[in-house]
């Protein structure tokens, strides 16, 4: 099926959807209307860029028939600006449609579990993992999506040798899905006397949050213990046994929650931290089945793959992946990232497009 025929289908799928949800037998039944509702809003975005590409296109028609007859010179140089604008808008419309039809990450809507772990380069490293969770922290602010911290393990000056948090908010892994891998600082340390500029590394890991249903956790396969929540220094905050540690046996997968004050809010909180966990890992085990056919490997999640660097000196972040360098490296770890996640998710639609057409 070419591009045109299936944007007609499409379209005219649409507007059965809309003459499905006035009949009589489908108005009364609220799941139904839900389930339609939702298809329709699916391709509502798609259907609106086929019709105004048609729209253009018979302009385009008209300005040629307008040409064909047109004596009048300066008239005519009129008729030719009119194509060339309308050319302009029929190619960004197409190049438009032809990424709206690329198949849609199914966990593009879902909540985040983020992970942050200090890497290479000691008390440095814990805080460049507290500064990238600051980032991330802003970020969410400014979409006005909410940041719940699960667990975090503190160095004692401020960094942290792990945090795991959730992040709600629509769109959330759409927009962060991108930032797993290595992350790289060269600055001069605080605690560096000498005024030498050191490399330091956090590993980031972007986890969609998924439901029971999608993850099947054996129960026998879980070992829960209990036990007090501990603070920076190993101090107890709580002397009630409220934090959770899951251990997923086959694994050896160990996750623990003791932000709450409640023992079941903390168990709710580890177990989807586990089901994002195990999810991955299988979805890593898939990316890497259809991964030869990519080539910027930008959407392979690879946790090894050194994504980006922050350069204090040069006052330059650089993300290796898509070759983009932006300066003003403060804004950046203040949230101002947009910029950057853009360029990422538009070279990595450009790249399956590639792939896509290679394969058909």
């Amino acid at each position: 099926m070419g591009l045109l025929e299936k944007l007609e289908a499409i379209e005219k799928r649409y507007d059965e959807l809309t003459h499905l949800m006035v009949e009589p037998e489908v108005v009364n039944d609220i799941a139904r209307v839900q389930t339609l509702a939702k298809e329709q809003s699916s391709i509502e975005d798609l259907v609106a860029r086929y019709r105004e590409l048609k729209s253009v296109e018979d302009g385009l028609n008209e300005a040629r028939q307008m040409l064909e007859g047109e004596r009048d010179e300066e008239m005519a140089g009129l008729v030719r600006d009119e194509i060339e604008t309308l050319r302009g808008k029929q190619d960004k419309l197409l190049e438009g449609i032809k990424f709206a039809l690329l198949p849609k990450d199914p966990n593009d809507d879902k909540n985040v579990i983020l992970e942050i772990r200090a890497g290479a380069g000691g008390d440095e490293a814990g805080l460049f993992a507290s500064d990238l969770f600051r980032m991330y922290f802003r970020y969410a602010e400014s979409r006005n999506w909410k940041v719940e911290v699960i667990d975090k393990n503190e160095t004692g000056i401020g960094g942290f040798k792990e945090i795991v948090a959730e992040i709600r908010g629509k769109g959330a892994y759409s927009r962060l899905k991108y930032e797993s891998g290595v992350h790289r600082v060269q600055r001069v340390p605080v605690t560096e006397s000498g005024g030498r500029i050191h490399t330091s590394t956090a590993t980031v890991a972007v986890l969609p949050e998924v439901e029971e249903v999608e993850v099947d956790v054996n129960s026998d396969d879980l070992r829960i213990d209990v036990f007090c929540s501990g603070g920076a220094g190993g101090q107890n905050v709580n002397k009630v046994a409220t934090a959770i540690r899951i251990t997923h046996i086959p694994t050896g997968m160990v996750v623990t929650c003791q932000d709450e004050r409640s023992q079941l809010k903390n168990k709710l909180k580890a177990m989807a931290v586990l089901r994002a966990r195990l999810y991955d890992i299988e979805a890593q085990k898939q990316q890497q089945e259809v991964s030869s056919t990519r080539r910027l490997q930008v959407g392979t999640g690879d946790r090894s793959e050194k994504i980006r660097t922050y350069n204090f000196p040069q006052d330059r972040v650089t993300d290796h992946r898509i070759g983009m360098t932006v300066h003003n490296l403060p804004a950046v770890l203040e949230g101002q990232i947009g910029e950057l996640l853009d360029a990422i998710a538009t070279a990595d639609q450009a790249d399956k497009l590639e792939s896509q057409l290679a394969v058909a």
